[in-house]
């Protein structure tokens, strides 16, 4: 309300976040690349035996081995990109 009596209606801050929804694909994307990438080069018992230590470690590293473990599409990308890293 102004000195005369006026009520003026402001319009509210838009809380945005941060962190936009591409940039949320683009990691998830880039994760699973990775996740992936490193099946394809270790292979596939290598890997698991490595995810399956990690999930014997500490509270942080069974949620890595949690987040770790073998996915249908980074399996999929695996066998993608195995030819190319053989």
């Amino acid at each position: 309300m102004r000195s005369d009596g006026l009520i003026v209606v402001e319009p509210q801050k838009v809380v945005r976040s941060r962190i936009s929804g591409k940039v949320f694909i683009l990691f998830l994307v880039v994760g699973l690349m990775f996740k992936g990438f490193l099946v394809a080069a270790l292979g596939y018992s290598s890997y698991d035996a490595r995810v399956a230590q990690l999930a014997q470690g500490s509270f942080v590293e069974r949620g890595g081995a949690f987040l770790m473990q073998r996915d249908p599409i980074s399996t999929r990308i695996a066998e993608e990109l195995r030819p190319i890293l053989r």
